[in-house]
């Protein structure tokens, strides 16, 4: 959970607050929120489902100029539980205007490699090898979209710093910024797919002795499925955000890298693929719900769209560097 604490004790404000920014009252995407009192305080609580659809800086500045409205202020925040790096990496980018930065520039993430005493490449395709469960397909497309997304950062790097690409220089920084920050969230989802899977067959392992047991089962069971679908689903939605950035290095990017933009838009497509085949045979298992048919309609679309990416990516190819690519 988020909470925003106002400087208040008017707990009335939280509520209306909570209910300007919450997706069911029609305010942001992905926003779960209520207005509460807290030791005398207002608190907004929240819990943010996606942070790659609404950011966390968007969440708190909605939340700054809905309390301006009623003559507070925000006081502090608390997170409870966890967060990804990447959520608060992007907050803090958003915040101090950095241009062009990357996670690659944070000190730790530079240590933290060095440390390595084996290539994560190197352990993650032994592991997938090794005849378990997990890692499995699912891991697997997110490594192919984060392949993706380290080639799309390539190219846009091979293409700033030269004359002859420097009317597109500012979109290639842009670029590259992008292509990172999306190959941090494909390695977050490697393993968050792993724990995924490993819950799902927690749950098929409780008890059903008796009839609470299996209703209990039941439940865990359908959560522990959505999720399983909910995260290759997030991949799908980052590889199609990978693909439309290796059409734009094709179409602008340093003619020399050509080849690897299109490598670049061949992983991609592979990561939606693979993602798209989890997402599709963990609703399978599933009853009809709202969620289920709203997810497979979204994959259609992305599906959709990532072939007029490709189309346009093909294009490129074919007018800059005369490859063809019939696949």
């Amino acid at each position: 959970a988020y909470n925003v604490y106002l400087t208040t004790g008017d707990v009335s404000i939280a509520e209306k607050i909570a209910r300007r920014v919450r997706q069911s009252s029609g305010g942001l995407r992905y926003v779960k929120a209520l207005g509460m009192l807290v030791e005398g305080q207002a608190q907004v609580s929240m819990n943010l489902t996606d942070f790659t659809r609404t950011a966390l800086e968007t969440v708190v500045e909605n939340i700054r100029n809905e309390a301006q409205r009623y003559g507070v202020a925000i006081k502090h925040s608390e997170l409870v539980g966890l967060i990804p790096e990447a959520a608060l990496i992007q907050a803090a980018q958003w915040y101090l205007q950095l241009d062009g930065f990357t996670p690659e520039q944070v000190l730790e993430r530079r240590l933290d490699y060095a440390m390595q005493s084996e290539p994560a490449a190197d352990s993650f395709l032994d592991n997938l090898a090794a005849g378990t469960a997990t890692p499995g397909g699912g891991a697997a497309s997110a490594y192919a979209g984060a392949m993706a997304a380290g080639l799309v950062a390539m190219v846009a790097r091979l293409s700033t710093g030269k004359k002859k690409y420097a009317p597109v220089e500012a979109q290639m920084k842009q670029i590259a910024a992008d292509a990172e920050d999306l190959r941090e969230k494909f390695q977050h989802a490697i393993q968050e797919d792993i724990e995924a899977f490993d819950a799902l067959m927690k749950a098929f392992r409780l008890p059903q002795e008796t009839q609470a047991e299996k209703e209990t089962r039941d439940r865990t069971i359908e959560q522990a499925t959505l999720h399983a679908a909910d995260v290759p689903l997030g991949v799908c939605r980052l590889a199609v955000k990978a693909l439309k950035l290796a059409a734009q290095v094709a179409h602008q990017g340093n003619l020399n890298a050509a080849s690897d933009a299109g490598t670049a838009g061949a992983l991609a497509i592979a990561a939606l693929r693979g993602a798209g085949a989890n997402v599709r045979i963990n609703l399978n298992d599933l009853p009809e719900l709202e969620q289920t048919t709203a997810w497979l309609s979204e994959l259609v679309q992305l599906e959709e769209e990532a072939t007029s990416h490709d189309d346009e990516l093909k294009g490129a190819l074919l007018e800059r560097a005369s490859i063809a690519t019939p696949l």
